[in-house]
Formats: structure tokens, C-alpha cells, sequence
């Protein structure tokens, strides 16, 4: 996190996966960390990077996961407020630790309920995130064309979110650095102009 703090060509963004936000679960899950540990790492990333973009996984109807287990999931979502995750419900692997151990006993329909609501609630903290960007300027490297416009270039904020604006006359190319400013955005993309160059 001090590094990152310290360079300017490094993205400011973390993937900090937490699957679940119940200890209990997590415990079930073999993993190495608690609730408490986890929320003490995302308080620790605001205080050395203010800003800091933070994505995750989320798993929803592990073995044995009871509403609460899911409710706190929410409730560490929101506390995180991740711009972006990956979500899946629990899928039984063969093989695995889980598969050996516990029994996949949560319905189908309860797991993709609890989904649901994991991608609900995260499709509105990505947007809360993108509309606190709307008018600040950054700088983004230009990775290429936006893939739903040849006139227009895609890179990405350094909190490492889409970014995607016009090109203009004079001839930027892949791999130039541009500031551009945040005029609006979607649920999944900023939508801004190039105000001017940075090379």
C-alpha cells in the first residue's frame, strides 16, 4: 500500500477477495482471515490511499450459509463499498476441501435469491462510485478504441475503472497518456473528454 502510494505509474486499486462476510462461513470456507480482519484491511487501504479503487469475489450459498451469514455478506459489501466484484452462487467442485467435508445443502433457488441481491446492491455501489467521479480529471492511458465506438478511445481511471471519451483531432495513439475529465457515466463506465495532453 506504501508503494503504491509512493508511485504515480502504479494503479490505485486493490482486489481484495473476502467470499464471505460471515467469520463463521469463512472459517467453513478454510480461509485465513475473520470479518474483523478484513474490515480492519479495508480501513487500513483508506487511511494509506484515500480513493483507492477495492473489487472482490463473492460466493453466495456456501454449505450451511443461513440468512444471517448472508445479511452480514451485504453489510460488508456496503462497508467496503467495492466498485466493482465478481459473484458467483456455490457450485459443488469434486475433489475439493468442501466437497469432501460438507454437504452442498442450500437450494439452488435460495442460492441464486442471495445472488440476487449480491448483484443488486453491488450494481449500486458501482454507480454510487462512478457518479463521485463525475468532474474530477484523470489521467488514463489510452488502451485502445472502446469496443462499442471506433471514434471514440477506452482506457482506464487510475482506480483502475473503464473510461471511455472522443477522440479529437490531434493523432493520440495506444499507449499515450491523456488527461481526461468525467462527464458522466454508466453503472460500469465513465463517459468523459480529453481536456489535454499529458506527454
Amino acid at each position: 500500500m506504501h508503494t503504491i502510494a509512493r508511485y504515480e505509474n502504479i494503479c490505485n486499486y486493490i482486489h481484495l477477495p473476502v467470499q464471505s462476510g460471515s467469520s463463521r462461513i469463512l472459517q467453513m470456507m478454510n480461509r485465513t482471515y475473520t470479518r474483523e480482519w478484513y474490515i480492519a484491511k479495508v480501513d487500513r487501504i483508506r487511511e494509506i490511499l484515500p480513493g483507492c479503487g477495492i473489487s472482490s469475489d463473492l460466493i453466495s450459498g456456501f454449505c450451511t450459509e443461513e440468512e444471517k451469514d448472508h445479511q452480514e455478506t451485504l453489510s460488508i459489501m456496503e462497508y467496503s463499498r467495492y466498485d466493482m466484484s465478481y459473484m458467483f452462487f456455490y457450485s459443488e467442485r469434486p475433489g475439493t476441501l468442501a466437497q469432501k467435508r460438507y454437504a452442498d445443502d442450500v437450494p439452488e433457488p435460495i442460492k441464486k435469491r442471495r445472488l440476487a441481491e449480491i448483484v443488486e446492491l453491488q450494481n449500486r455501489l458501482s454507480l454510487e462510485s462512478n457518479l463521485r467521479d463525475i468532474g474530477k480529471t484523470f489521467t488514463v492511458l489510452i488502451e485502445g478504441n472502446s469496443k462499442k465506438s471506433e471514434q471514440d478511445w477506452m482506457g482506464r481511471s487510475p482506480e483502475n475503472k473503464v473510461i471511455v471519451f472522443p477522440k479529437t483531432e490531434k493523432p493520440y495513439q495506444k499507449g499515450d497518456y491523456v488527461n481526461v475529465k468525467v462527464k458522466d457515466c454508466t453503472q460500469a463506465t465513465l463517459l468523459g473528454e480529453i481536456i489535454e495532453s499529458k506527454n
